[in-house]
């Protein structure tokens, strides 16, 4: 009895410890199925971006170029990483109606440009970046809940409430949907199509950002923290489907749940190996992800 209460306990523990993570996968795979939506472009720099991002909060805040407060630094940074995302779309933007593959590769290039400009900038050592919450835990049925759950639960509320309410109720929206279901008959009605693809950019960039800042806190920051993060939340847009918003949610809450299963009950070492074949498996059982297979193709 004491050994099926133990099983439950670490069972109930792991699944809410997979639910925070996979929140953060979720923020990473919706700005990655957001730019491929609209432009048919898988962004392999939105890692190395959301990274650079983290960077310049730690190098504000911390000394290294400033010394503003978090608040400040996190505005500075994230207006910073507003203009690298217009930048990096200005680059592919002539290619990006021409071939997705080329567009698609010259988002590697890019990633790599922005992880040269971190070592460059910042060397390769290992820093640290907190959040600035207070610290305090509680225990609901027998589960440590503490505030850095509570924040990643009711951001990840507000982000994604506020991202589909955005793209469900006003005429930016409107529009990101109509090129997504349709880009020909979207340019033939009017559409700019080059502004919602710089809306989808944008928004990926600002939410990169957000879960960088969410994640860092529970490692540490290097050149590589956020492009490593970044292959579970690729999973995670796989998962839920690569052209649906509502699915790289839930995909991302599966992803973290399942890896965190894994991590205790198997072993740590081969995370990514597992990460690696549950893509495979999905692209062959679900090509287009789990929630599209039951309810369908809609944003």
């Amino acid at each position: 009895m004491t050994t099926f209460a133990s099983i439950g306990r670490d069972l109930f523990s792991l699944v809410w410890s997979g639910l925070i993570s996979g929140c953060l996968y979720a923020f990473g795979a919706l700005g990655l199925v957001m730019v491929f939506k609209c432009s048919k472009v898988v962004n392999f720099s939105h890692g190395n971006a959301a990274g650079l991002a983290a960077f310049l909060v730690y190098g504000f805040s911390g000394g290294w170029f400033l010394n503003l407060s978090w608040g400040s630094a996190v505005l500075l940074a994230l207006t910073i990483s507003i203009m690298v995302a217009i930048l990096s779309y200005a680059v592919i933007a002539p290619i990006v109606f021409e071939s997705d593959l080329t567009s698609t590769i010259a988002t590697l290039g890019i990633g790599l440009i922005m992880q040269g400009a971190i070592q460059l900038l910042f060397g390769s050592d290992i820093v640290n970046l907190d959040l600035p919450i207070p610290r305090f835990s509680m225990v609901v049925l027998g589960l440590r809940i503490s505030s850095y759950d509570l924040t990643i639960l009711t951001t990840t509320l507000i982000c994604i409430g506020g991202l589909f309410f955005i793209i469900d109720r006003t005429r930016l929206g409107i529009a990101f949907r109509a090129v997504s279901s349709n880009p020909f008959a979207a340019e033939v009605c009017g559409l700019n199509m080059r502004s919602v693809h710089l809306f989808a950019w944008v928004a990926a960039s600002l939410l990169g950002v957000i879960a960088a800042l969410l994640i860092v806190p529970t490692t540490f920051l290097s050149s590589t923290t956020l492009p490593s993060f970044m292959l579970n939340a690729f999973a995670a847009a796989v998962v839920g489907g690569f052209a649906s918003l509502p699915g790289a949610a839930v995909g991302g809450i599966t992803v973290g749940i399942v890896v965190n299963l894994f991590t205790f009950y198997v072993s740590p070492e081969f995370n990514n190996t597992f990460m690696l074949g549950l893509i495979l498996v999905t692209l062959n059982l679900f090509p287009n992800g789990l929630l599209q297979h039951r309810v369908g193709s809609r944003v």
